[in-house]
């Protein structure tokens, strides 16, 4: 079969493994902007919303990046990632944690746009800008972590081969995957024009530090040589303050 300007379509029997994972992550990413999308402007009731065009666009820009990234770079831990969320959990406790993460996360873009369109607050747009560059420099945080780690699963687990990765961003905090996070999460609301917003995503970010604090003592008990590497990098998350 031909496409219309004659470049050829591989059936997915002749797709490469890596092609499929690159297919498929791009339909993720375009399922995820599209209820992002309706989570930002049924709220908002407005396609004037310039704050939730640009956070859209710098949040699918972000997202499509790491995805096209890791497909290509490292299927492996692309694959790790396939499975998120509370379901996904193996521990009681992180199946707690991720499913106050997911409620409160959805909320941040429920409320934010509820903001806008009732005018409870006001951001300057010199803000909401400066909070974009924070959500793109949280991105970049992450890519450069799983650049260094492959073993940065979307979940709680140690497996057979894993070891600790103390070189890169692992060299200054100990979670930098969550430190990119945090910066997404803070500048969710702020990005998108309402103060109201970080009621949710301060609830976010307080189960992200009990999932790390949760995570650590896994990884103490169960990673061989982490124990010693935090006493090494003594900072978590924040440099210069935990």
């Amino acid at each position: 079969m031909d496409a219309p300007h004659g470049k050829p379509i591989l059936p997915m029997a002749d797709m490469t493994d890596t092609d499929q994972l690159r297919q498929k992550m791009l339909i993720n990413v375009a399922w995820a902007q599209a209820v992002l999308a309706a989570l930002i402007f049924i709220p908002a009731w407005s396609i004037a919303y310039w704050q939730g065009w640009l956070y859209w666009l710098c949040a699918g820009a972000g997202m499509l990046w790491l995805s096209l990234d890791v497909a290509k770079n490292d299927p492996a831990l692309a694959k790790r990632r396939a499975h998120a969320g509370p379901t996904a959990e193996h521990r009681p406790r992180q199946k707690l944690i991720q499913s106050f993460t997911s409620v409160f996360g959805i909320a941040i873009f429920i409320v934010s746009p509820l903001d806008y369109r009732f005018g409870w607050s006001s951001v300057p747009a010199l803000l909401t800008v400066t909070a974009d560059a924070a959500i793109i420099l949280g991105f970049v945080a992450i890519f450069l972590t799983f650049r260094e780690n492959t073993f940065a699963s979307s979940i709680i687990e140690i497996t057979p081969e894993q070891r600790v990765v103390d070189t890169g961003p692992y060299a200054r905090v100990r979670h930098p995957m969550y430190s990119g996070a945090l910066l997404i999460f803070l500048g969710s609301p702020l990005a998108l024009g309402s103060w109201w917003g970080l009621i949710p995503a301060t609830v976010v970010c307080g189960a992200l530090v009990w999932r790390l604090i949760d995570e650590e003592s896994v990884l103490r008990a169960e990673l061989p040589g982490y124990d010693a590497y935090t006493k090494t990098v003594r900072t978590r998350l924040v440099p210069g303050l935990w």
